[in-house]
């Protein structure tokens, strides 16, 4: 009897802890808002040239792997990465702006991803105007109770028999 007590009140502190576990994972849709408001920071950085702002939405170290629209084929480690977007903003005089179109977020666990379309405009310091869409992907991961972004992949299609980029495509 007495042993039957104690796996009752063990199957009830079972329930109780998983039933306490549930209520502190967040929802998808909690998940996919952190990530919206990552992508927003990460928006706001990038438009104000501001190379210390857009690093902080990414992991540190060498957690970050980026295949950016620029060479190299790849960047390894936050500190390529910051170079990168320092070069990048370097080449622009005046506003730069960036939108997000057709942004999609999914989630599992302590990952979730991010895709869709982005177009930077603004004008080189040649005085050219820039203007094209780009594909982009990023991975987040969350690192110490923060989402992180990983991984980037930034893309155009390219004409297979030009070998060309196709830079005036539009959705």
């Amino acid at each position: 009897m007495k042993s039957s007590y104690l796996a009752a009140g063990m199957a009830l502190a079972m329930l109780a802890g998983c039933k306490g576990s549930n209520a502190k994972e967040e929802s998808k849709a909690d998940v996919a808002d952190q990530i919206n408001q990552r992508l927003t920071q990460w928006q706001k950085a990038f438009e104000a040239k501001d190379v210390s702002g857009v690093m902080a939405v990414y992991a540190l170290g060498d957690a970050v792997t980026a295949y950016d629209i620029v060479p190299p084929l790849q960047y390894k480690g936050a500190d390529a990465y910051r170079k990168d977007y320092a070069e990048f903003f370097g080449q622009f005089d005046g506003p730069l702006h960036v939108e997000i179109r057709d942004n999609h977020i999914e989630t599992g666990g302590n990952i979730a991803l991010a895709y869709g379309l982005e177009r930077i405009s603004g004008k080189l310091k040649s005085g050219q105007p820039v203007d094209m869409w780009l594909r982009y992907t990023s991975g987040f991961k969350r690192i110490g109770g923060q989402w992180r972004d990983v991984h980037d992949h930034v893309s155009v299609p390219v004409d297979m028999k030009s070998g060309k980029a196709m830079l005036d495509l539009k959705p």
